[in-house]
C-alpha cells in the first residue's frame, strides 16, 4: 500500500529551525527532527533501493543515519560567513557505487518548506570533470540530443546553476549545443509542493522522476568511463 513520509509536522520543524537557529534550540527539540525529518527520510531512503536498483544496479539508496544517502543537517562552518549550524533542509544523494574514487553524477532528493525538488546529474564539478563532460558532448551530439532535448524532458526539466557568458575554450561560438556546452553544471529536475511531499504519491512520483532522468545520469557516466 502506498504511505506518506513526511508530514505537514516535518515543514513546521523546518520552519521553526531557520527561525531558530542554534545549537540549544536543536538540542531541545532534536526528538522532533528524528521523529519528522531524519526517520521518515531514513524510510524513504530504504523504500528507494529496489527501484534505485532496476534503474541501474551501479547506484544505491544508502539509508545509514551517517555516511549514507542522506545529508548531514549540521553545517560546516568552518569557510563560511554565515556561521548558522544547521541547515534548514533536507537533502539526500543517491550516488554511484565508485563516487569515492572519482567523479560521478547522482540523483538528488530536497525537501525544504516551499523549495522541494528531485533532479539528478552533476553539480559543481572541478574544471578537468567538466572539460571532459564537454568534450564528451560535441563528440557524441546524437546521444545527448536523445538524452536532454525531447520534448518529453524539456516540458518537464530545466537544468540548473550557471552558464558562461562565452564559449568554453576550444568551442567556437556558433556550435550547435553551444548553449549546453556553457553550462558550469549539467544537473536538471523539477520542483514540486509541500502537500505532494507529504502524500503517498512522493514515493511514485520521486521513482519517476529518476527513471526519466536515468538517460541524463547514463550519459554522463559514459562521459566519465563509469558503468550505468
Amino acid at each position: 500500500m502506498p504511505r506518506s513520509y513526511f508530514s505537514p509536522a516535518t515543514f513546521r520543524f523546518l520552519r521553526a529551525l531557520a527561525r531558530h537557529n542554534n545549537r540549544p534550540w536543536f538540542k531541545a527539540h532534536q526528538d522532533d527532527y528524528e521523529a519528522h525529518v531524519r526517520g521518515p527520510y531514513l524510510q524513504l531512503i530504504a523504500d528507494l533501493q529496489a527501484p534505485l536498483a532496476k534503474i541501474s544496479p551501479h547506484y544505491r539508496a544508502d539509508p545509514r543515519k551517517v555516511g549514507g544517502s542522506l545529508f548531514r543537517i549540521q553545517r560546516d562552518t568552518r569557510f563560511s560567513g554565515d556561521k548558522a549550524p544547521y541547515k534548514t533542509w533536507a537533502g539526500a544523494r543517491f550516488f554511484h557505487e565508485r563516487s569515492r574514487q572519482m567523479p560521478a553524477p547522482s540523483f538528488y532528493l530536497h525537501i525544504a518548506p516551499g523549495d522541494c525538488f528531485v533532479g539528478a546529474g552533476i553539480w559543481h564539478p572541478e574544471p578537468d570533470t567538466l572539460k571532459k563532460i564537454r568534450a564528451f558532448i560535441a563528440d557524441n551530439p546524437a546521444a545527448w540530443k536523445r538524452a536532454v532535448h525531447g520534448k518529453a524532458f524539456r516540458d518537464r526539466y530545466e537544468f540548473w546553476g550557471e552558464s558562461l557568458t562565452r564559449a568554453p575554450q576550444g568551442f567556437p561560438p556558433d556550435h550547435p549545443l553551444i548553449e549546453d556546452l556553457k553550462r558550469k553544471n549539467q544537473a536538471a529536475g523539477t520542483g514540486f509542493d509541500d502537500a505532494l511531499a507529504c502524500s503517498p504519491k512522493l514515493f511514485p512520483f520521486v521513482v519517476e522522476n529518476f527513471r526519466r532522468l536515468a538517460p541524463l545520469v547514463d550519459y554522463l557516466c559514459a562521459a566519465l568511463d563509469l558503468e550505468f
